[in-house]
C-alpha cells in the first residue's frame, strides 16, 4: 500500500490546518462515519510528532504523511489518494487498489 499527496494538498495541509515543514500528519481509522473501504469507520488525519510503528509514509514539500501499523486494516489494500478540490475548498481521498 502507499499513500499519494498531490501537492495541492500539501499546500491545503501547511495553509488551513497549520502544517510546518518538518512535521507530521497521520491518518488513522476512525469509529463512526463511512467510507468506501469500511463500513461504521471512517478516514480521519491529525498533526503528530512522532509515529509510534509507521506502516507507510510519503513526503510532499517538506510535510511526511504516514499510517501506523495499526491503521493499515482500513485500507483493505487499497492506497490512499489525497487530493484538493479548488472548486468545493476541501480535501478529498479516494482509495485505489
Amino acid at each position: 500500500m502507499k499513500i499519494v499527496v498531490t501537492e495541492a494538498a500539501a499546500s491545503w495541509f501547511k495553509n488551513d490546518f497549520s502544517i510546518d515543514e518538518n512535521e507530521k500528519v497521520k491518518f488513522y481509522a476512525r469509529i463512526y462515519g463511512s467510507s468506501p473501504v469500511q463500513e461504521n469507520f471512517a478516514l480521519g488525519f491529525d498533526k503528530e510528532s512522532d509515529p509510534n510503528n509507521e506502516a507507510v509514509r510519503t513526503e510532499v514539500n517538506g510535510v511526511t504523511f504516514y499510517i501506523e501499523d495499526e491503521d493499515v486494516w482500513f485500507f483493505d489494500g487499497h492506497d490512499l489518494h489525497v487530493d484538493y478540490d479548488k472548486d468545493e475548498d476541501e480535501l478529498t481521498f479516494d482509495y485505489k487498489k
